[in-house]
């Protein structure tokens, strides 16, 4: 990833940043030439950890890095972070479909109030740019998880033209597949078992899955920021993978094991959708990245039922079916880009999160 001059001398949040994501940006940016990277989140040990790591890898440039301990569900403590930031990139949320399942409030307070919270903060201190963090599963969704992060994005979109006129605040959205390795993810899941020589559990061996790795993220997050105009949410183009596909990746990685087949759990789908049909009406091809703009119909539906009907829907959603789809030896390959999948070989500690 290029890290281009507009970050120069500048001050960039990071929001929930104490996880693979935010270690992912402060490897391409700590050594740049930017002025000064916040991190905010509510876990005072996993910060501890970054600050240590920091100090032991990049002492001298560790005091670019300042950590702040709060929530995105505390609008106070969100004010204080983005007094004189330039850009946010909001990655903070509740991501784990179970855990959202089970407590759907939760997910509400931190994915859709945090969300508003941060754009309130960021307007209110006139930051330049904020680009919010969505996943594969607000397309379409069927959990809660997707559920409260498709909202999140809604709220974007809806905010992004007012924040954009009082002060001059950017606001748009990505949306990614699954990333490997980061929290909730599979592939640790399966290393893990490999290792402690028990079956790998399976839910469903023909489920599909897009694959993208941490740099990728960051890559898309990047190009959002370079590109994006009020309200716009940005895909970028991924790889796919059959589970069973996956499973037998890593176990060629990793050594064999038995497989066990456990069934969907509750809130999965069979394949995760990027881009709906609905939004490809909206979207451009920019080569790698598809980018969705706001829908701007006006409110007054009684003109279209006077002067005919409305295109609603493109030809195809884009989907984990019917992008590239990875073999073995693809997932092998794929796999193998993961600093996690790395360490794990070198038998080196990590952090696991995004």
């Amino acid at each position: 990833m290029n890290i281009t001059e507009s970050f120069n001398g500048k001050t960039l949040v990071i929001t929930g940043g104490t996880g693979s994501f935010g270690s992912t940006v402060l490897k391409h940016f700590l050594t740049s030439k930017i002025g000064e990277i916040r991190i905010i989140s509510r876990d005072e040990k996993k910060q501890d950890m970054m600050r240590h790591m920091l100090q032991a890898d990049n002492h001298e440039y560790a005091s670019k890095v300042r950590f702040y301990v709060g929530n995105v569900r505390n609008i106070d403590s969100v004010r204080e972070v983005m007094c004189g930031a330039n850009y946010v990139f909001h990655a903070a949320a509740l991501k784990e479909v179970p855990s959202c399942e089970f407590f759907p409030m939760e997910a509400v307070r931190t994915n859709i109030v945090g969300t508003d919270n941060v754009i309130t903060a960021s307007v209110e201190n006139r930051v330049e740019r904020v680009v919010f963090l969505s996943t594969d599963k607000a397309a379409y969704p069927i959990n809660s998880m997707g559920m409260t992060k498709a909202v999140g994005e809604k709220i974007v979109a809806a905010r992004a033209q007012n924040a954009f006129e009082r002060g001059g605040t950017i606001l748009a959205s990505t949306r990614y597949g699954n990333v490997m390795c980061s929290r909730g993810s599979v592939i640790p899941l399966f290393i893990d078992q490999i290792k402690n020589k028990r079956p790998i559990t399976i839910t469903d061996p023909n489920m599909t899955r897009f694959l993208m790795n941490l740099d990728e993220a960051v890559d898309l997050v990047a190009f959002a920021f370079e590109n994006a105009e009020p309200g716009d949410l940005f895909i970028q183009k991924a790889d796919a993978s059959a589970i069973g596909d996956l499973a037998d990746g890593v176990m060629k990685v990793f050594g064999k094991t038995e497989k066990k087949i456990i069934g969907t759990r509750h809130g999965e789908k069979l394949y995760e959708t990027l881009m709906t049909r609905e939004e490809r009406l909206r979207s451009t091809d920019m080569g790698n990245y598809f980018k969705i703009t706001p829908d701007g119909r006006s409110l007054n539906y009684d003109k279209f039922y006077v002067e005919g009907n409305v295109l609603t829907e493109g030809e195809e959603a884009y989907t984990s079916h019917n992008t590239n789809r990875l073999d073995v030896d693809g997932v092998v390959a794929k796999i193998m880009t993961t600093d996690y999948v790395k360490e794990e070989l070198e038998g080196r500690p990590h952090m696991v999160e995004a």
